[in-house]
């Protein structure tokens, strides 16, 4: 049998990798949430026009589904690492990009807020 100790870190970075993998998902699912509320309950009750807000709101779902979708590829790629008893680095331009198109879409919500 394998060293207790080797088993309970390799546990621990496992179940690591899981929580962040959910995290993912939920960061995902805070997305899309985002982009259905502003790209169709704001433009049905308030008195503006639809057609920015559903942009918005479809730029709010396009980066909904990357973050999921990359989160999964992500513990793939943590989960084959641990296999191989190695590091799978995130990769620095998957996180610019994904923290650029977030910049983006929140300063179109602010101009959507404050420009009427």
């Amino acid at each position: 049998m394998g060293d207790p100790e080797v088993t309970d870190v390799s546990r621990r970075s496992r179940l690591a990798n899981e929580r962040t993998y959910l995290a993912w998902l939920r960061t995902g699912l805070a997305a899309i949430a985002v982009a259905v509320a502003t790209g169709k309950i704001v433009p049905s009750v308030a008195d503006v026009s639809e057609l920015p807000f559903e942009l918005l709101g479809g730029g709010f779902a396009l980066l909904g589904l990357a973050v999921t979708s990359y989160g999964a590829r992500r513990f793939g790629e943590v989960e084959r690492a641990l296999d191989e008893d190695s590091f799978a680095p995130l990769q620095p331009s998957v996180a610019t990009a994904l923290a650029a198109a977030t910049c983006v879409l929140a300063v179109a919500a602010l101009v959507l807020v404050f420009v009427r």
